[in-house]
């Protein structure tokens, strides 16, 4: 192996580090904060369904605003510590406060630290790899960041068990979400190393150059994200069906484990038969996972299900993220990526707050029921998209 795929992806390996121990904070906590917001604060579906919504939708301005500095300033690693310390403060401060209010600005605080740090991140990855392995290095960096939201809810779990009886055990597991991130910060200021851009001066009037066809995949990626609602309603619908408070951790850490497991071999399959095929069974197989939510009707059919549902993650997250590293430049990554997440966060916010309405105003099954049309309408769009970079490919770039 040539010594610079070496370095790239040792660096890929650090850059997964940080999403490691990020994917533990995180994942201490996502699986019981529904729960701690409706049994034990008493919030209806519609607000955890804003709040949720705001994590990625209130952050949409901060993605496009740090990549387009990314690629203006050519540094990437103040924009990924700017945003894991914005979550390490938000997230231990949810513990000391019941007001709904500062609540929802604690997960909009935690937003824009995602929104700050992702366009900066992924752009770090896409420099660490070549076009023939960037399926894989994207793979890698998901693996490691799915295998630390597969250990985040054992810990969970454990400490949910040794605090059982515990009154405040929501308030400890929140307090303890600082660890992990403090950890990231030690790692990427000693082991992350950024490549200096080969083009630092980049004119403004080209930060909307991008081809066609990246905008005819978010387009399309729009009308997915519209029926793609919070997890939340996943962790819900497990306790809707008889899951106890205990099993649930187990039942989020197996959906990540096959998250994870399946990453680099899916992102390598994407190198081989094309990003849009990879993402498409993605798709398919979401819209299978929520039509099964959909229709559960027993407690155990809960862990076949979150099973399936990490073969989606592992099929699109990483790999979409390498279809728009091979649609752009080198030098209009930052605002690619900037774009990307800002047009996945737009959705989200009425994709989940949609999703608690329905929950609330008709059943626990309509959500997925939703969410499943939504994703095989986009899976013919994408077709067509596949067919038409075929046959017209010279109009599309």
């Amino acid at each position: 192996m040539p010594e610079t795929k070496k370095k790239g992806l040792k660096n890929i390996f650090y850059i997964g580090l940080l999403s490691f121990f990020g994917g533990i904070s995180q994942d201490m906590f996502v699986p019981i904060l529904p729960l701690y917001l409706s049994n034990i604060l008493g919030f209806n579906k519609e607000f955890i369904g804003l709040s949720e919504g705001l994590v990625t939708s209130g952050a949409s301005a901060f993605r496009i605003i740090a990549g387009f500095l990314t690629d203006k300033l050519g540094k990437k690693k103040p924009f990924i510590f700017v945003g894991y310390f914005l979550s390490l403060i938000a997230r231990p401060l949810l513990a000391l406060t019941s007001l709904g209010g500062i609540i929802l600005g604690l997960r909009f605080l935690d937003g824009v630290g995602k929104g700050i740090k992702d366009p900066s991140k992924d752009a770090l990855i896409a420099d660490s790899t070549e076009v023939s392995t960037r399926g894989k290095g994207f793979g890698i960096a998901r693996m490691l960041d799915t295998f630390g939201s597969v250990v985040g809810p054992l810990v969970l779990f454990g400490i949910l068990y040794m605090l059982r009886s515990n009154q405040l055990k929501y308030h400890i597991i929140l307090a303890l979400t600082a660890i992990p991130l403090f950890i990231t910060l030690i790692i990427l200021k000693f082991k992350v190393k950024e490549r200096p851009n080969s083009n630092k001066t980049i004119e403004i009037n080209n930060k909307l150059s991008l081809p066609h066809r990246f905008y005819f995949f978010l387009a399309i990626l729009i009308l997915f994200s519209l029926g793609n609602s919070s997890d939340a309603f996943l962790i819900l619908r497990a306790q809707n069906l008889g899951v106890t408070l205990l099993a649930i951790p187990l039942v989020y850490a197996l959906f990540n484990f096959v998250y994870a497991s399946a990453s680099v071999p899916l992102g390598s399959l994407s190198d081989k038969i094309g990003r849009e095929k990879v993402i498409m069974l993605g798709w398919a197989a979401y819209a299978l996972s929520y039509f099964g939510f959909a229709l559960a009707n027993a407690s155990y059919q809960i862990w076949i299900l979150f099973s399936f549902y990490g073969l989606y993650y592992a099929t699109t997250e990483g790999v979409a993220k390498a279809f728009v590293a091979d649609m752009v430049s080198e030098n209009s990554r930052g605002r690619a990526y900037g774009i990307y997440n800002m047009t996945i966060g737009l959705a989200t916010l009425p994709a989940s707050f949609i999703a608690g309405i329905l929950w609330d105003k008709i059943n626990p099954s309509a959500p997925f029921l939703f969410g499943a049309l939504l994703s095989l309408l986009a899976v013919i769009l994408l077709s067509f998209f596949l067919h038409s970079q075929t046959f017209k490919s010279n109009i599309l770039c």
